[in-house]
């Protein structure tokens, strides 16, 4: 209820706003996949690293057409911390300010729907920032690919109650993980297993 609440004083504040249609119901056929890497997994805390995102267009992910954006080296990302997000220094010194990788994200995500895996976490991540800098939160329709995971094991296995893990899923989709631990080889490979679900539930399996 709160949340929207938040987004119906959102909307109204920025009716008039360079933001206004991000609010509009869409009426497209596309959907955005959405993935950060984060110095944590404490979304009070954590800095982003980097975003990606790539569009969805039927059963088709426009990989051509996707955004992969590395931010400027947080203050407490350093040494052992580089080498686990894949990244060199160099990569992070010369990365982008937050201000203009948000401001990127919002023109190509736009009111698309959001797919991610446990895209709550990415959310929170990303209105922690937006909020501030640009006065409202991501208002799009979202789908949690982990969740539909979940809802597809227990009609299978009612008795299976840990959460789903990255790999695990992809695997047992039949889906190859492409560039584990980077932003955009998570967001591609969320996106097949997304297809992937979305092909099974049209199947009746």
């Amino acid at each position: 209820m709160l949340k929207m609440l938040r987004r119906v004083a959102d909307q109204r504040r920025h009716a008039n706003g360079e933001y206004a249609w991000l609010f509009r119901p869409y009426t497209g056929d596309e959907m955005v996949v959405i993935d950060t890497e984060t110095t944590g997994l404490d979304t009070r805390s954590a800095e982003l690293v980097s975003i990606a995102a790539v569009r969805v267009r039927g059963d088709h992910i426009l990989t051509s057409d996707s955004l992969d954006l590395r931010l400027r080296r947080p203050d407490s990302l350093t040494g052992d911390s580089i080498r686990i997000h894949g990244l060199r220094g160099m990569d992070l010194d010369n990365g982008e300010s937050i201000d203009s990788a948000l401001a990127r994200l919002l023109d190509f995500v736009g009111n698309r729907p959001l797919v991610g895996w446990h895209l709550g976490f990415d959310l929170a991540i990303l209105n922690r920032e937006l909020r501030p800098r640009f006065g409202f939160e991501l208002p799009n329709a979202t789908v949690d690919v982990a969740q539909l995971w979940r809802r597809r094991l227990r009609r299978r296995h009612p008795e299976i109650d840990n959460l789903p893990r990255f790999e695990s899923a992809a695997e047992r989709l039949g889906v190859p993980v492409m560039g584990r631990n980077t932003a955009l080889g998570d967001a591609v490979t969320t996106a097949l297993m997304f297809l992937r679900l979305e092909r099974t539930v049209a199947a009746g399996s």
